[in-house]
């Protein structure tokens, strides 16, 4: 049985609750990077306290929650669908990580599945992503080509006029399939 998609882990709430947080924020009143390292620096602090295998899993719900915030305050910052495309990219990471870090409590054949489910969790994660990038490029691909279709349709439909007229025909026909 899987056990990421099982449990909710602490990293998963506070993933959720970032990007939350950050989509009903503007990007003035969002993290900085001094902010997120702060944050960091508490989040490693906490687990000072620890010991152990707890102690690993916290330290790398802490590396994971720092570069999911980093990854989307850059997101916000650039609004690049690559960049939006890399929280979530680090968000798999992250949770992969933890995951695999809390397989340590584990021994024998029991750690070495927990290990492989993880893994096979991510690659199944990280492949979905590609799956939605490649659809969001092919999509705005044959977008562009049904664009460029109808204003060669549209400047076609111009070459029967002449002078001004043909003008403001090619001048609307770049603005409405916008050229």
């Amino acid at each position: 049985m899987n056990q990421l998609n099982n449990r909710v882990s602490p990293l998963n709430c506070l993933v959720a609750a970032a990007l939350a947080l950050s989509a009903g924020m503007a990007l003035a009143d969002g993290p900085t990077k001094d902010s997120i390292e702060a944050s960091y620096k508490s989040d490693r602090a906490a687990c000072a306290s620890l010991a152990g295998n707890a102690k690993d899993i916290c330290t790398e719900e802490a590396k994971a929650k720092k570069a999911v915030a980093s990854a989307d305050l850059k997101a916000r910052r650039t609004g690049a669908p690559k960049d939006l495309a890399e929280v979530e990219s680090e968000r798999i990471k992250g949770e992969y990580a933890v995951s695999k870090e809390r397989c340590d409590d584990k021994a024998g054949n029991d750690k070495d599945v927990c290990v492989k489910e993880a893994r096979a969790t991510e690659k199944k994660a990280m492949a979905d992503l590609h799956a939605r990038k490649e659809t969001t490029e092919a999509r705005q691909d044959a977008m562009k080509d049904k664009q460029d279709a109808n204003y060669d349709v549209a400047r076609e439909k111009c070459d029967t006029l002449a002078g001004d007229a043909k003008d403001a025909c090619v001048a609307s026909a770049k603005s409405h399939h916008g050229k």
